[in-house]
């Protein structure tokens, strides 16, 4: 008779057989299901019951063709995805990616992550990603705007408040979700606030979502320190990328005290020894839209590292908060080496396997992106409580709120890993806790 371990193994082998070349979705699977040993040991009916393969599988998977004209006259053609991967806590709920390395394989990754993250958040969510290979850089407004109503047009029917929730990611911010809701309601005559999050605060969005992500990776960074007895006040920091995430994790990391010397964007690194002055990164990324180069020609004492490699500076926090697989085991080495002492993920698994291995190995407080960086659909879904409630929610209540439920899951995460042999291991304490209330809503419910 199998072992567990070698029963998981033959579960991740159907997996990565199931689904070629879909290499980030088998990276994803790999990660969640070798903490789970001790869990099916502990509690065998998930292993009888199959909840490890079932969770791997999603419930639904949408693919469609997404025409539309440029402001050119010519016809464009793209291809849309959805993918509702669990809905055991409630309706499908994650954002929408127009970015033109969209593919289903990464669709399903982020979807598959997206089922532990909101879990970990306590909240009635489920767990879904959508998007398009669609590329937003350099389109006009109108162009964007005939983009979304076209890719409303077939999504329309697929969601709804009590049945798929998308919201923004990578190249939707709030502009486009106005697109895509308007689109909605023309379609469906119904005027159902809570069908997409992210929404503008002028018209049923919540405050402190835009800053969400960025603010709830640095609270799980606070908590993680003070749980070896430090804090962020005088630490030096680096925080990779220059959009919503980045920027708003560098702001609360200046309000707490910590400096942050160095940011970046795919052509390169800014390093300012003194501290990244963030009124220019903002102005540069979300008025001008130009690139992070250009913040070298305000701030001569700063340098611009072409094609640099962020995690080669020098700090105590590390946040990569710009894309997938961005830092490496090498990477991880430096930052080690460095005096690194916590790495939170504000992107959606930026570390690759080998990075996560080097900084467990040497001790160092390591927030994965499903615990780190789930403020953003945390604060989502109290976006959805104030539109069910008719309710519109102060800045400060919101922000308290979320520092709540950042709070909440680190304690999770912390006391889980330690009840299960892991003490300090926030990837295991995390997936298991996320992976437990799934299952058991999953078993609730019979074999659906």
């Amino acid at each position: 008779m199998p072992t567990i371990r070698q029963r998981i193994e033959t579960i991740y082998d159907e997996v990565v057989s199931r689904n070629p070349g879909e290499v980030e979705f088998h990276q994803a699977v790999k990660e969640v299901i070798e903490s789970l040993e001790p869990v099916v040991r502990k509690y065998p009916h998930y292993a009888e019951q199959k909840i490890i393969e079932r969770i791997c599988e999603p419930e639904r998977q949408i693919i469609f063709r997404v025409p539309w004209h440029d402001d050119k006259g010519e016809v464009r053609i793209n291809r849309g995805f959805r993918v509702g991967f669990n809905s055991a806590l409630g309706p499908y709920k994650g954002g929408l990616r127009f970015h033109p390395s969209v593919l289903l394989g990464t669709i399903k990754f982020l979807a598959f992550e997206q089922t532990f993250k909101n879990a970990l958040t306590g909240l009635p969510i489920g767990s879904g990603k959508g998007g398009s290979d669609f590329d937003p850089k350099g389109r006009s407004d109108a162009e964007m705007m005939r983009f979304c109503q076209s890719f409303m047009t077939e999504l329309y029917r697929h969601i709804g408040e009590m049945t798929d929730v998308p919201a923004g990611d990578i190249g939707v911010g709030a502009r486009e979700i106005g697109y895509l809701f308007g689109q909605y309601k023309r379609i469906t005559n119904r005027y159902e606030s809570g069908v997409l999050t992210g929404k503008s605060p002028s018209w049923g969005g919540a405050l402190v979502r835009k800053e969400s992500t960025g603010y709830g990776t640095v609270f799980f960074t606070e908590a993680m320190l003070k749980a070896k007895k430090m804090d962020l006040q005088g630490q030096t920091c680096v925080v990779s990328g220059s959009g919503n995430v980045a920027i708003y994790a560098i702001q609360q990391l200046q309000a707490l005290g910590a400096k942050v010397v160095a940011c970046s964007d795919s052509s390169g690194v800014i390093y300012h020894k003194s501290g990244i002055h963030l009124e220019t990164v903002q102005r540069l990324k979300e008025v001008e839209r130009k690139r992070i180069k250009e913040y070298a020609s305000e701030h001569k004492d700063a340098e611009y590292l072409e094609g640099g490699n962020i995690w080669t500076i020098p700090c105590e926090v590390a946040l990569p908060c710009a894309t997938q697989n961005e830092l490496n085991g090498d990477s991880a080495r430096t930052l080690v080496a460095n005096g690194c002492i916590a790495v939170a993920e504000g992107a959606n698994m930026p570390t690759t396997p080998e990075g996560v291995q080097v900084f467990q190995k040497a001790g160092i407080a390591f927030g994965p992106g499903k615990a780190a960086n789930a403020g953003g659909v945390a604060t989502s879904a109290l976006e959805m409580q104030q539109n069910a409630s008719r309710d519109a929610w102060s800045f400060e209540h919101t922000e308290a709120r979320l520092r709540e439920i950042m709070g909440n899951i680190h304690t999770d995460c912390y006391r889980t890993a330690e009840e299960f042999g892991a003490p300090g291991n926030y990837v295991h304490g995390a997936n298991i806790v996320s992976f437990r209330r799934v299952a058991e809503a999953m078993l609730a419910f019979g074999l659906i």
